[in-house]
């Protein structure tokens, strides 16, 4: 399972200084609300990702792909990729994952947090250069951002509450 909130941040937080950061592009074969297959490139290190349900808590299956594989996939993914370098920063017991897009989404730049349970996920506060959480706008969602670019109003000014 994967216990994760999400954060936009200011385009001045992707000036941080964070890193090392690697490169990953992610292609999508199938999306939908009871969730999505995708195939990401993270740096050369290559899977195949099934996730299920949405929001805070989702199932998460991957596995190691060849780079045969890979390449035999990824033209299905046309018309449904996203690009972006990614940097973790120790918080703590916990990480951060600092995404700052590009091409057609860029200028966008998103924060994740990984949680061991919902409560701990509950009970976190984020640092200030967080922005506007966006766990529950599926607007922000990596497959959402692949099919249907940026969103085009910001999110609620008050947030959305982890449930």
């Amino acid at each position: 399972m994967e216990i994760e909130r999400k954060f936009l941040i200011a385009a001045s937080a992707s000036e941080l200084p964070a890193g090392p950061w690697t490169q990953l592009r992610q292609g999508y074969l199938a999306s939908g609300p009871d969730g999505e297959v995708r195939l990401r490139d993270a740096g050369g290190a290559l899977t195949l990702t099934v996730k299920s349900g949405a929001g805070l808590v989702r199932e998460e299956r991957e596995i190691e792909l060849t780079a045969p594989q890979f390449e035999a996939l990824w033209p299905l993914t046309e018309g449904r990729r996203i690009e972006k370098r990614r940097a973790v920063m120790a918080a703590g017991d916990l990480r951060y994952e600092l995404d700052v897009f590009e091409g057609a989404l860029a200028g966008l730049a998103l924060a994740e947090v990984e949680f061991p349970s919902t409560e701990a996920a509950r009970a976190f506060q984020p640092p200030a250069w967080f922005g506007a959480e966006v766990t529950e706008d599926v607007r922000y969602s990596n497959a959402a951002l692949a099919l249907d670019g940026p969103p085009d109003a910001p999110p609620a000014d008050e947030g959305v509450a982890a449930r």
